[in-house]
């Protein structure tokens, strides 16, 4: 059976915990990402003779596992690591750290175990990779990703540079037009590439038609990358190691000068103090830094923008990350952005969220650089050319202690950008003409330009002072009069004075207005067919997959379909919409896909086995992932479900009326006030004693209430036993139908009850919060202004004479 991504994940993840406290995670990282990447591709290419990367005698993931328990295994997985490296060309990426090296792993039993425990891990009959790699998906590179995420996280503030999001990754690769099915060979370059996450989401969008290049400094964090770009599939990409880019590039041209390049994108350390190390910018070898023009000595963010623009071809697109600083500060810096402008060379700027990254807290910009777009500009007057901005600082997840694109953050951005699109506090295309003028002076701030800020709820005096609703309120909800066009005449109406209204119904029936009011049914009937539009199709299209689907080419199908069914819609958001589509993907939908990738459309249940003190295998029943078996029950045996709540439905009655009885007569003057405790053994013990011929005369309630509690304990136990016996009895028969199951059944479950449905109520939840939060909105209203100040006036002297004769009564007069 295929392996579940989700599953993959927290098995590999898992294995960071057998290091855990021994070094710092942005150390073990490097062990645990060393093991894995042995035991992909001992997995994949051991015993072929084509394989790409060639497993020698000693050298496989097989080998190590031998060495489980020995003294010398630290020493052994050395050796095993170093023969594949030398087989491979892999010495100095896959070799550079020890897995003998006492100070990080302990010594003596300490070692042995700890890796013991980690091979244990990866031995995990689940995490069997030459099976598990739907086409065009590559699982254990996603699964790398996932790993390098958590490892930045936990890394701390100077240790997490290595990883760029990769929620933010792809933005850059969306945004600088990468062609997908192009015949030409394409090149990218990421001069700080660290892990070569964001080079990898940029050859994703190539459709894999790309040269890789990249150059880290340090060894460690390049052996990373190296290993990365194998793992996805790119082991032609030329990852280079050395001193900083700045001071020495490493990818050169014939001549010896920068190599050019089609794409370019960066995530550079932020405001770096030392990067004129090693060489002297005002005498540099590439012409990078125009003289008069050289960045700050403690402040490297433009030497780094200015870098990657001479390394773009003429036609060449950059993306570069770097702080929100380089668009306002002043001094050399607001010259060189100044230059920038003018040549036309910035073509966008997209402001992000604060704490996004690893590295840093601070908010973060990206900078479009479009050489071609330059060219074909250059010669348009500061009124007919600009640079197009977006302020996307609002949309975000909080995420643990960071916060991240959602889904529908990425896409927006992406959107607004390539097509250019102009949204109110969000994005807008700045004339050359306005960031030229006297009072912005080429400053790029983008508060200047955008004001995102929301509108303040400005609490009108007027109101408060002499009733009504501000009319000003009531139109500040034009979006939904658009489309409820009478419904604001039902609700509100003239009030005496200009500019205000009353509410013509009771704060408790405006919610009951809106939703039986005919316009407000026929645009949720209007939705329900949106909806029902793209389940139909979407439908049809998933019943369809078979073996060897990519799931991502899946997810981008429909989702793409929902925003273009959700598009140019009053009151709905197609992002929200997509985003309830993409949480349920990520959630559930893309584990099912891979395993329909891998086996088909196959329902096959298996035993929940789990591990007990002793070490022995306990049977905790029985589950299938395809097809969980709430599913099958709820098609075919919905009967005997009925029968199953029906028996607990009672049960809890006949609880509840135990508990009124022991709540009744446990007090003092109760029955069961002399009990240590009120449970079934007392009472048996008290009716005993009281119900004979000489007792029970005297204690006739008593008994009967005795008994009555009895017998709703022996009636809960006799309900306990038949709801056990039908739920075994029901267990079978579901148990029993996956082997009825047919193709079209499992289809009809997967498609139609599990994931259409839960897409459905998740989608529907929108429109019941658009439309709660104008009930909420108007209520808010009506409770702010219902009672006027000279109202409260009178009703606080009044409430204050009531008081003063309440107090005279009982002899106290206030003179």
């Amino acid at each position: 059976m295929a392996i579940k991504k989700s599953e993959l994940y927290s098995s590999l993840w898992a294995s960071c915990d057998k290091l855990r406290g021994s070094m710092e995670p942005s150390q073990y990282k490097d062990y645990v990402l060393v093991l894995l990447f042995v035991k992909y591709v001992s997995d994949k290419y051991a015993n072929d003779p084509n394989a790409l990367i060639y497993i020698p005698q000693g050298g496989s993931f097989r080998d190590m596992q031998a060495l489980k328990g020995q003294k010398d295994i630290g020493e052994k997985i050395d050796m095993a690591i170093t023969a594949l490296a030398k087989e491979n060309d892999l010495e100095n990426v896959i070799d550079v750290i020890s897995f003998q090296d006492e100070e990080k792993l302990g010594k003596g039993k300490e070692m042995v175990d700890k890796l013991t425990d980690l091979i244990t891990i990866f031995e995990n009959p689940a995490l069997d990779f030459s099976k598990n790699r739907a086409e065009g998906d590559d699982i254990l590179g996603d699964a790398y990703e996932y790993l390098m995420r958590h490892f930045a996280s936990e890394s701390g503030k100077s240790k997490g540079e290595f990883y760029t999001p990769s929620e933010v990754s792809r933005v850059l690769a969306k945004v600088i037009g990468v062609k997908k099915n192009t015949t030409d060979k394409q090149t990218i370059y990421d001069p700080t590439c660290g892990s070569g996450s964001l080079l990898l989401k940029v050859a994703e969008e190539a459709d894999n038609h790309a040269t890789i290049y990249g150059q880290e400094k340090t060894v460690v964090t390049a052996a990373l990358a190296r290993m990365n770009m194998i793992l996805h599939n790119n082991p032609e990409a030329e990852i280079k190691k050395g001193q900083s880019t700045l001071s020495d590039p490493l990818h050169k041209n014939e001549l010896g000068g920068l190599k050019t390049f089609d794409f370019v994108v960066a995530n550079p350390p932020f405001s770096s103090k030392n990067w004129t190390d090693g060489f002297d910018p005002a005498n540099d070898l590439h012409s990078r830094f125009e003289e008069g023009k050289i960045p700050p000595d403690k402040n490297g963010d433009y030497a780094f923008l200015l870098h990657i623009i001479k390394s773009l071809k003429s036609t060449g697109k950059a993306a570069c990350i770097l702080p929100h600083g380089v668009l306002f500060r002043g001094n050399v810096e607001a010259a060189i952005r100044k230059s920038l402008i003018e040549k036309g060379y910035i073509k966008g700027i997209i402001g992000l969220p604060a704490n996004l990254f690893y590295g840093t807290g601070i908010p973060a910009c990206v900078i479009v650089i479009d050489m071609e777009y330059a060219e074909r500009t250059k010669d348009l007057n500061p009124e007919e050319k600009g640079i197009f901005m977006i302020d996307a600082s609002k949309g975000f997840l909080k995420d643990g202690n960071k916060n991240r694109l959602r889904e529908q953050d990425i896409h927006k951005i992406v959107d607004v950008f390539n097509k250019q699109i102009e949204l109110p506090k969000f994005s807008r295309f700045v004339k050359i003409a306005e960031i030229a003028d006297p009072k912005n002076d080429f400053n790029l701030n983008i508060p200047r330009y955008i004001d995102s800020q929301e509108i303040e709820d400005i609490q009108d005096i007027e109101a408060h002072l002499l009733g009504g609703i501000p009319d000003a309120d009531i139109e500040a909800l034009s979006e939904y009069w658009e489309v409820y066009p009478t419904l604001k005449n039902q609700l509100f109406s003239d009030s005496i004075r200009p500019n205000y209204s009353q509410l013509n119904i009771g704060k408790t029936a405006i919610k009951q207005s809106i939703f039986s009011h005919p316009e407000f049914v026929t645009f949720s009937a209007e939705m329900d067919a949106v909806f029902d539009s793209w389940k139909a199709r979407s439908t049809s299209y998933l019943k369809a997959l078979t073996i060897g689907i990519k799931p991502k080419q899946t997810i981008n199908d429909i989702s793409e379909d929902v925003l273009q069914s959700y598009s140019n819609l009053k009151l709905m958001d197609k992002y929200d919409v997509y985003q309830h589509l993409m949480n349920y993907w990520n959630e559930t939908m893309q584990d099912d896909c891979y395993l329909i990738a891998v086996d088909g459309w196959k329902a096959e249940p298996y035993r929940i086995l789990v591990k007990n003190k002793a070490g022995n295998d306990v049977d905790k029943g029985w589950e299938c992932d395809l097809v969980p078996k709430s599913l099958v029950i709820d098609r075919y045996f919905m009967a005997e479900k009925t029968a199953i709540e029906q028996l607990s439905a009672n049960k809890e009655s006949l609880a509840l009326q135990q508990t009124e009885l022991e709540e009744e007569h446990g007090g003092e003057d109760g029955f069961f006030a002399d009990f240590d405790k009120i449970n079934k053994a007392n009472a048996q013990k008290r009716l005993k004693a009281i119900d004979t011929p000489m007792f029970r005369k005297d204690n006739t309630v008593e008994v009967a209430v005795l008994k009555t509690y009895l017998k709703l304990i022996d009636d809960q136990a006799e309900l306990s036993k038949k709801i056990k016996e039908a739920e075994i009895d029901l267990d079978l028969k579901a148990l029993n139908q996956y082997k009825s199951l047919t193709e079209t059944d499992i289809k009809q479950l997967v498609v139609d009850d599990k994931w259409m449905a839960t897409i459905e109520r998740s989608v529907k939840t929108e429109m019941e919060r658009i439309s709660q939060r104008l009930t909420q909105r108007i209520k808010e209203l009506a409770e702010r202004y219902e009672t006027p100040m000279p109202q409260q006036t009178t009703a606080v002297a009044e409430l204050e004479a009531k008081v003063t004769a309440h107090l005279e009564k009982m002899g106290f007069i206030w003179k």
